[in-house]
């Protein structure tokens, strides 16, 4: 690895970027035994009564005002009055002193944190109280998710860690059976397909718009029935619930140290006697919120941020309110309960719920505040995220291949954790304080280096290394400025062994920075290989943060089909310092008779694309919105914020009428520089034989001199009739029918035009022409927020930069800065376009791979090499494959790492919806014992999504419907079938035991 000195300055660049359980893990699952802990361990209900369930909660944000540390131990108390340690610690304390008491526990990156620390009495007391249903673990993965931001990958692996956790320490009575997204700022409907999949009986959450709330209460349909995936049908379904009260206790009934309600005073001797009030304020709560619910069943929140740090303060005040109100209403029990007793209650009731089919974006909480800016908050943190999860699944692959680290004893388990954390819904969503962020870098920076360590004795043992010395091997996580000190500083000779995560065999363009200068290029044959020197735009170059001088150009050249789940080595050598400088052309288009991007001559801007000789009128430009300035003293002053997106008009200014060109070509790729303004610039790409354009963007510093924040996004318009209909992905997942200006189950009143039509765009949003039967896709390379405002228009926010906070919170202006000026961020948009019949494969089945290829991209690994190639050939393998044969075209393996005591995790999953596709939507086998090239599957049994619960043990809660949907067929389990058959948009989990080869 590099020098201190050079890792200081490599994680303070990434900053600027991107401002064992002490009992024995068992080797296999715990069969569902009978225990007293999840409904088991229920009080009882009442049919003829009013049941209210008082659950005792704290929600812990995993860094939001504080970082993780200072919450957890309590420091830094002058932002945030808040200590985790000190809330488990009490709790437990009151949970022993009174066997009536239930608490609910959510963020297992906390749990874990104390539960290490403690000695064997006190893990076996706290095992005890799960065991006996006191203490119930619910949601239970390592962070309390975002749903906006938040990839369905990084989703799974952070609960698969949780649950994990729970599972190896506690078996079935650590189980969550309830998801609890309190928090969150908006709910999407992959989530809750994924929580119905890992095995959740239902969801419970607060946040969703006013208007629908509303509609919800006064229909008496706060409870549904989610039907998570139209191509997975009733296996995806969720019975979700909206809390009445958000998450908080009701007004005058929150009893912690951090409140100023007046606790129970029953002395009738005391002149503060209160104790018939008290009771008679709870009842009329009580009864008014019954009233808005079908079952004679309520559950309220009791809890809050942070609290019980001084548990003995609540649980003393709900033992005389249980008490009391018991006493004086013979038509209420109310009673100590957790979200799983509730549920198991309203579901022992047998009514029927009526349906959604959509999600719950966007979130409002009134007329001007529509919680869509965070989809955009922070984007250079959100692309240091999406980098950070491409490289687990690689340093999972490789250790699963090698068979090197368990978990539990690998380098990589904090990465595991980093990641996590990232998840939160202050943390991904950018909605954190600054020093917040800045540590939320330092953890996944620090992760990836260790995990770093892995990956090097991973690639040593494949290379079949025969030496003592392993070979040095470092990844460059500074390509994004086009900066990587191997290429640049590492000698005139390196090697570059790129790495395909994808289940099937890929062609790459390479491409990475280097000092003007002759080069060769030679495959693991010795064949030299074609390559393209290009020079770097202006603007990277003067990029404060970039420490390279020397690299004024990049390589590329393409890696023609990598192996799956493998890798190829290239040996670079650079020959002398004559180079003769690449002229620009004079044309005023790039691509070919395939695809084609032309400029307008005289403006320097997009005029059209062409695609297969047909044209599409195209433009393309940078805009912004100027945010609202109030005073946020009520809701019509509302500042934009961190949270919020509230510009002072609907329709964006445009940055410049014209830009300034450079065209470059080659047999490699085509770019267009252009320059719009000093503060934004861009690259387009057209790389040879493939089917996309890349539209690398540079945006930064936003200026603010003229003391009014602005919010800045990418604007694709073309002559696409699309009839006020767009669509975006859910969670990087299923695709999701917009119309702007309505809600699918309410009648919206919007007095935001722009903010109001936002939605989360994880990795895709496109619109659609169905007279002319053509479809204009763009993909992203981070989480945005995006919309199609106007027909034939999409439009994505890809930097924000504000003087005033939105008062919801955070208390910060979201204005990053670094080097004495604001943030400078780099990213990419990927255009996919054509007809959207008569493909093979079709558009969407194209879109699908393309997906894919950029969430899983190629990881480049580089080493100082020499002394010269027939040496690397004679000595090292340069090639390896994971696959003995790629999988079928409509399937990957989603997840390839180990799991214990010579097992590994495998999910496989099917890429395609339904309607994608005739043919690769239809059913895809894969047998999978002998296809992983270093070992063969010697048996197999298949788990719930995160992989806490053997399939046949799941035994999920059935709920009635008015959906008039068609029941899927449901397919047989088979025991250890070695090879599975795959629905559109699912995946299956196994705990596969393995023998090397």
């Amino acid at each position: 690895m590099a020098s201190w000195m050079r890792d200081l300055r490599l994680y303070s660049s990434l900053l600027v970027l991107i401002l064992g359980s002490c009992v024995a893990m068992p080797t296999r699952f715990q069969h569902a035994a009978r225990a007293v802990c999840g409904y088991e361990s229920c009080h009882n209900v009442d049919p003829t009564k009013l049941n209210v369930h008082l659950v005792a909660h704290t929600h812990d944000d995993v860094g939001w005002l504080k970082t993780l540390d200072q919450y957890y131990y309590g420091s830094r108390n002058d932002i945030q009055n808040a200590g985790v340690q000190y809330i488990i610690d009490s709790v437990v304390d009151s949970l022993v002193a009174n066997p009536d008491r239930r608490f609910i526990y959510v963020e297992t990156a906390f749990f874990w944190k104390w539960w290490v620390e403690q000695d064997e009495d006190m893990q076996q007391t706290v095992k005890d109280l799960v065991n006996e249903g006191r203490l119930e673990f619910i949601g239970g993965a390592w962070s309390m998710n975002d749903e906006a931001a938040s990839h369905y990958y990084s989703t799974i692996d952070q609960f698969t860690w949780g649950l994990r956790k729970l599972n190896d320490t506690f078996g079935a009575c650590g189980r969550p059976h309830i998801g609890w997204q309190i928090d969150p700022f908006g709910h999407s409907r992959e989530m809750a397909s994924l929580f119905a999949q890992m095995g959740y009986d239902g969801v419970l959450f607060a946040r969703l718009d006013y208007q629908d709330k509303d509609n919800r209460l006064k229909t008496k349909t706060p409870e549904m029935i989610w039907e998570g995936s139209p191509n997975l049908g009733e296996s995806a379904d969720l019975f979700t619930s909206v809390l009445y009260n958000f998450y908080n206790a009701p007004g005058g009934f929150c009893f912690d140290i951090l409140c100023n309600d007046q606790p129970f005073i029953d002395n009738v001797e005391s002149p503060d006697y209160n104790v018939d009030q008290k009771v008679q304020d709870f009842v009329n709560f009580v009864k008014t919120q019954g009233s808005y619910y079908t079952s004679s069943n309520i559950i309220l929140t009791m809890g809050g941020d942070f609290n019980y740090q001084d548990a003995n303060t609540w649980f003393k005040n709900l033992d005389k309110l249980i008490k009391y109100v018991n006493a004086a209403d013979s038509t209420l029990n109310v009673i100590y309960s957790t979200p799983s007793c509730y549920l198991k209650a309203v579901n022992d009731a047998g009514l029927t719920y009526t349906t959604k089919q959509d999600d719950f974006f966007p979130y409002a909480s009134d007329p001007h505040s529509y919680w869509t800016g965070y989809f955009t908050s922070r984007p250079a943190s959100k692309y240091f995220e999406r980098l950070g999860n491409n490289f687990l699944q690689v340093a999972k692959q490789l250790e699963a291949m090698t068979l090197l680290g368990q978990v539990g004893d690998s380098s990589i388990d904090d990465l595991r954790e980093a990641m996590g954390v990232m998840q939160h819904h202050d943390a991904i969503t950018g909605t954190e304080k600054q020093h917040v962020a800045g540590d939320y870098a330092r953890l996944q920076y620090r992760a990836m280096d260790e995990a770093s360590v892995s990956v090097e004795t991973a690639l040593n043992q494949l290379m079949e290394n025969p030496t003592t010395t392993p070979i040095e091997i470092h990844s460059c996580l500074l390509f994004n400025i086009s900066e990587c000190h191997v290429t640049e500083r590492g000698g005139s000779q390196f090697l570059v062994t790129v790495y395909n995560p994808l289940s099937h065999s890929l062609d790459y363009s390479v491409r990475f920075p280097v000092p003007s200068g002759t080069y060769t290029v030679q495959d693991p044959t010795g064949a030299e290989l074609p390559f393209q020197i290009i020079p770097l735009p202006d603007e990277v170059l003067a990029l404060p943060e970039r420490d390279s001088s020397i690299a004024t150009h990049e390589l590329a050249f393409r890696a023609l089909s990598l192996p799956p789940l493998g890798f190829r080595s290239y040996y670079v050598v650079r020959v002398s310092d004559d180079f003769v400088e690449v002229e620009p052309s004079a044309d005023t288009f790039i691509g070919d008779s395939l695809l084609q991007v032309t400029i307008d001559n005289v403006t320097g801007l997009v005029d059209s694309l062409t695609i297969n000789g047909e044209e599409i009128a195209l433009s393309q430009n940078f805009f912004y919105y100027d945010g609202y300035i109030g005073e946020n003293d009520n809701a019509d002053h509302r500042s934009s914020g961190a949270y919020i997106f509230r510009p002072i008009s609907s329709v964006p200014q445009t940055i410049a009428t014209s830009a300034t060109w450079k065209i470059y070509k080659g047999h490699i790729v085509d770019e267009i520089h252009q320059t719009f303004s000093p503060w934004v610039s861009q690259v387009i790409r057209i790389y040879k034989q493939e089917n996309h354009v890349e539209f690398s963007w540079l945006v930064g510093p936003i200026p603010i001199e003229d003391g009014v924040g602005k919010e800045v996004v990418n604007k694709f318009s073309t002559d696409l009739a699309s009839d006020g209909l767009f669509y975006t992905d859910s969670n990087g997942r299923e695709m999701l029918e917009r119309k702007r200006d309505f809600r699918p189950t309410w009648t919206v009143d919007i007095a935001e035009p722009a903010a109001g039509n936002y939605y989360p765009v994880t990795s895709k949003i496109l619109i659609r022409d169905t007279t002319k039967g053509q479809e204009f896709a763009v993909l992203n390379d981070r989480a945005q927020g995006g919309s199609s405002l106007n027909d034939g228009e999409v439009e994505l926010m890809v930097h924000r930069r504000l003087l005033h906070d939105d008062a919801f919170g955070v208390g910060e202006a979201l204005n990053e800065v670094a080097y004495d000026q604001g943030l400078v961020v780099r990213g990419r948009h990927y255009v996919i376009a054509g007809p959207t019949s008569g493909l093979s494969p079709s558009l969407a089945a194209q879109e699908r791979e393309l997906e894919q290829k950029k969430m899983l991209s190629p990881w480049m690994f580089f080493a100082v090499a020499g002394p010269s190639f027939e040496y690397w050939q004679s000595t090292f393998k340069m090639e390896f494959s994971g696959l003995t044969e790629s999988l079928p075209q409509n399937v990957k393996i989603h997840t390839l790492e180990p799991w214990r005591d010579q097992t590994l995790l495998l999910r496989l999953e099917h890429i395609l919806e339904q309607d994608d596709d005739p043919e690769l939507s239809q059913p895809a086998t894969v047998v999978y014992e002998d296809i992983f090239s270093t070992f063969t599957v010697t048996s197999s049994h298949e788990t719930t999504l995160a992989a806490n619960q053997w399939i046949e043990d799941l035994d999920r809660l059935v709920w009635k419907s008015d959906s008039a949907r068609e029941p899927k067929e449901k397919q047989k389990m088979e025991k250890d079938p070695k090879y599975v058959t795959l629905t559109p948009m699912q995946i299956k989990t196994y705990v596969i035991d393995v023998a090397k080869r």
